[in-house]
């Protein structure tokens, strides 16, 4: 399969042409067709923020569907005025020097130039210039297509048909709240798909958790419903949703519907390099399958599922479990009895609060396994971990690293403590069987708060 995969990627245009052949054009009309886009009409696809995977993601979309460009106009968005520090310019001209094809590609947009003026310390790159020529910031050593960036947010989404979220989930609600104020005079409802992993801890009326997909909905209706997740030994979560989410729906702004989640298990560069990878689209029916058709390609493969909640639950606790895993192969060397013995632990603190989510969770198997696997072996999180544990990283330095990015795990371990702390949510010890803080049985996630928060 690998071997089939490299051969389709040698043989590859750099335009995606060769997909036409198996009905890539096709694919297009048809999604066309389910959004009532006339001709002249182009689909407009915008990905939210610059991130490793959300522009890999806008790059896929942009070498598979970019050649048909009277039908469809793929953008990225990202914040002007982040610099390029010297020693990220050197190494960005070293990369560009090892791939020909990029040296190629950048002499002939009369671009190369000012990489050497960079790497010479005569110049300062900006983020968003780089990205223009094809390099995200977090993942320099993976090449992009070129892409079309938009630094001003109203343009790049006012009349956008699919939006993609590709930023972290502690920018999420304030970006789209300013987004919606662009959405007030829409006629059409766009497509929101998130690719976004992580989550916020409320407490009040009763403790929930607020995922990425909520944030979103939130920030685009008009009327505050103050629904979440919400967890309580009264109130059973699956009741509480269906409220919620009819809630959703009555309210102004963007039908909970029409917003998805986009999970793994991949890891972005891999993708980008034409790896064989899985990915699966959660969320309403509606979209979810037209979506999953959209995106698949030869080498990602995308299926669908309708446990939005499971799904986006596991994407916030595998990065915080992730940071642990990192730790245990520093520490240990790379032991594979310590890194097993520490994946059998946390997939059981993963089940355990999955459990307390829902009353009928999807099992901790397929795709979620996969995609809780390959965090915890090379996701940025695991390398977090893994710098910390060696010394080369601190705590001081924050969550947002030069080269990597948001590290996701650290907010994410400080909001399940602070829901799973809660007296209110008690469980029965099975040791004693008196009622404690669901965090009271979850060992690894105390231990990470301890080391990450306190």
């Amino acid at each position: 399969m690998v071997g089939s995969i490299d051969t389709l990627h040698r043989s590859l245009n750099s335009n995606g042409s060769l997909y036409n052949c198996n009905g890539l054009e096709e694919k297009l009309d048809e999604f066309r067709h389910l959004l009532c886009k006339s001709d002249g009409d182009p689909l407009r696809i915008v990905s939210v923020g610059a991130g490793a995977w959300g522009s890999v993601f806008a790059a896929l979309l942009q070498d598979s569907y970019g050649q048909f460009r009277d039908k469809v106009q793929i953008r990225i968005w990202r914040r002007p005025g982040r610099a390029v520090d010297r020693a990220t310019a050197e190494h960005l001209f070293e990369v560009i020097n090892s791939r020909e094809d990029v040296l190629r590609r950048l002499i002939r947009r009369c671009a190369y130039l000012k990489y050497v003026e960079a790497r010479l310390g005569d110049r300062t790159l900006f983020a968003d210039e780089i990205l223009k020529d094809g390099f995200c910031l977090n993942m320099i050593d993976t090449p992009l297509c070129p892409l079309k960036v938009v630094t001003n947010l109203q343009e790049a989404v006012w009349d956008a048909d699919i939006v993609v979220n590709g930023l972290p989930s502690t920018e999420t609600r304030d970006v789209f709240q300013e987004i919606s104020n662009y959405w007030k005079e829409r006629i059409t409802v766009p497509i929101i798909i998130s690719l976004s992993k992580g989550i916020e801890a409320a407490l009040q009326p009763l403790p929930h958790i607020i995922t990425p997909t909520q944030m979103i909905n939130r920030a685009n209706r008009t009327t505050d419903s103050r629904v979440g997740f919400s967890v309580s030994s009264q109130v059973n979560l699956l009741s509480v949703l269906f409220l919620s989410f009819m809630r959703i729906f009555l309210a102004a702004g963007v039908p909970i519907e029409n917003i998805l989640y986009l999970g793994g298990p991949n890891i972005a560069s891999e993708i980008y390099n034409k790896e064989y990878a899985n990915a699966r689209i959660c969320g309403a029916e509606q979209w979810r399958k037209p979506l999953a058709k959209f995106l698949r390609q030869p080498h990602f493969i995308v299926w669908d599922n309708s446990d939005l909640v499971t799904h986006e639950v596991m994407g916030g606790l595998k990065n915080v479990y992730a940071i642990g895993a990192g730790m245990v192969a520093a520490l240990t060397k790379e032991s594979a009895t310590s890194k097993s013995v520490y994946f059998a632990h946390c997939t059981s603190e993963m089940i355990f609060i999955t459990h307390l989510l829902a009353e009928e969770p999807e099992k901790l198997a397929g795709p979620l396994l996969a995609d809780t696997y390959v965090t915890l072996l090379k996701g940025r999180n695991a390398w977090y971990g893994q710098m910390l544990a060696k010394g080369e990283l601190s705590r001081d330095m924050g969550d947002s690293i030069s080269g990597k990015g948001m590290i996701q795990g650290v907010s994410a371990v400080g909001a399940f403590y602070e829901l799973l702390s809660q007296s209110s949510l008690s469980v029965l010890h099975p040791d004693g069987n008196k009622p404690v803080a669901p965090v009271e049985l979850c060992p690894l996630l105390k231990t990470l708060y301890k080391i990450l928060i306190t």
